[in-house]
């Protein structure tokens, strides 16, 4: 990257079921905590981009509605993704390449209590062969763990618990170079950062290893790392992740998070990993898709790193 990007702020709220407030009310405390964090406003804002999945909030421009939390008026430069928060990230650490802003804002909610999530996953198959079929996303990750068992490369495969489901926003603020150094003590530096994708044809991959998530890391840089914040819908990926980075005694920390939260939740956590000290380089991971289909990988770094 030509100019220095770091994480200098974050703010995350997460419950099983938030029946009581629609998506602005849900997201307004959270971005208000990260601007307020560094002392900014909207306004100090260069790029706004959010991740989310109209399907999830049950109605369509969900995303538009929602963006009554950061206030589009005056005019704002912003962006969307129907993807989880942290591929909307990826999109702002690019445009923040381009020179003539210094901040952004990145923030994803979603509210997937409110259906049948397992359901609604199916929509993102394979339309010929597999969405007809209906299979629920705890199916397909059992499928997947069975790969994973008579491969013989696993020593213990945990039972496939029920899909994580649960409401949520996360909001992250970035800067690059001085502008970051001058919002916080503790900026942390967005070293590498890339994401690939693998055939959404489950019959053609093999389900016990991740050459996306080996791609995006080779591409983001990511060598010797302190530790791994992972972001795995089920229990049994965090194995097939850390053959893929190559973590064989760094402390990982794994989690689901909610859908389209998720990942920007594991590289907000890893900020908050190194801001904190618990690490001076450390890997951050989400995932999107059925069995670790897409995946994003970056590479942080403290200021004293």
């Amino acid at each position: 990257m030509k100019r220095d990007v770091a994480i200098v702020s974050w703010a995350s709220f997460e419950t099983p079921s938030e029946p009581a407030r629609n998506e602005v009310e849900l997201l307004l405390p959270v971005i208000q905590e990260a601007l307020g964090n560094v002392a900014l406003t909207q306004q100090d804002i260069g790029f706004t981009v959010s991740g989310s999945s109209d399907y999830l909030q049950g109605f369509p421009f969900a995303f538009v509605g929602a963006l009554d939390a950061v206030g589009a008026w005056p005019p704002i430069r912003e962006s969307h993704v129907e993807m989880d928060g942290a591929f909307a990230l990826y999109e702002a650490v690019e445009v923040l390449q381009h020179g003539h802003i210094d901040t952004a804002l990145v923030y994803a909610f979603a509210r997937p209590s409110r259906g049948e999530l397992d359901r609604t996953l199916a929509i993102q198959l394979d339309p010929y062969v597999v969405a007809p079929l209906w299979p629920d996303a705890r199916g397909l990750a059992g499928l997947q763990a069975q790969a994973m068992r008579d491969s013989g490369r696993f020593a213990d495969i945990p039972d496939v618990p029920a899909t994580t489901v649960a409401d949520g926003a996360v909001a992250v603020v970035l800067a690059v170079g001085d502008r970051a150094r001058a919002l916080t003590n503790t900026p942390v530096w967005i070293r590498g950062i890339d994401h690939r994708i693998e055939p959404p044809a489950l019959g053609v991959r093999d389900l016990t290893s991740s050459p996306s998530t080996v791609a995006a890391a080779k591409g983001a840089g990511v060598g010797e790392v302190d530790a791994a914040w992972l972001h795995t819908p089920y229990p049994h990926q965090a194995l097939v992740l850390r053959e893929a980075l190559g973590l064989a005694h760094q402390p990982v920390d794994a989690k689901a998070g909610p859908m389209m939260v998720g990942g920007l939740e594991r590289l907000a956590a890893a900020a908050a990993g190194v801001a904190g000290g618990r690490a001076r380089r450390a890997v951050a991971h989400a995932t999107s898709g059925a069995c670790l289909q897409q995946n994003l990988v970056a590479l942080l770094e403290g200021e004293a790193a």
